[in-house]
């Protein structure tokens, strides 16, 4: 099984996967930004954003599935994607393949959200980036919250506004494994 946690830019995705992981060792933690990174080095990305790439689409899709087929175990994947037919692709192949997918939306406030992307630090040592960062992260809050009437029907929408451990709670339930602390 995949189970796909969605939000924001500072909604919560990673942090609330990190809470996941001890608690269902099993699972596989995998970021698509890293495909997105490898192709940066590879392929001009004309817009910007990684995302636009088809490529970048069906790796992501792709390398889900192998990690299924190869290793047999749940895969958790934090990664905001929002365009409906960017969602479309990559979990048609997901369920295409025979793969039970769970997609978490995170929902948070424009300010929480906005608070805690600048409460980030992602390059130190260069404030010019650093205010890139984070100007790319709040423009996406928009199309983030836009988006929440667009996603599949099947999508679970939780409050990013509880504590990670609570989030984990109702995620595990939800799929329907143990809670180990």
């Amino acid at each position: 099984m995949i189970v796909w946690v969605n939000g924001a830019f500072g909604s919560g995705k990673t942090t609330l996967v990190d809470e996941l992981r001890p608690r269902w060792p099993e699972a596989l933690v995998y970021d698509p930004e890293m495909v997105g990174f490898v192709l940066r080095e590879i392929v001009e990305v004309p817009t910007g954003d990684f995302q636009d790439l088809r490529l970048w689409r069906r790796q992501v899709a792709d390398l889900a599935v192998g990690l299924i087929e190869e290793y047999r175990r749940p895969v958790l994947v934090p990664m905001t994607v929002v365009d409906p037919g960017y969602v479309g692709e990559i979990f048609g192949t997901l369920k295409n393949a025979g793969i039970d997918l769970h997609h978490f939306f995170l929902k948070v406030s424009r300010e929480t959200l906005e608070k805690r992307i600048d409460g980030r630090v992602f390059f130190p040592d260069d404030p010019e980036r650093e205010e890139q960062v984070r100007r790319w992260g709040k423009d996406r809050i928009e199309p983030c919250m836009a988006a929440v009437d667009t996603l599949p029907g099947d999508t679970v929408f939780l409050d990013g506004g509880l504590t990670p451990p609570e989030l984990a709670d109702q995620v595990l339930a939800r799929i329907g494994v143990g809670s180990v602390r």
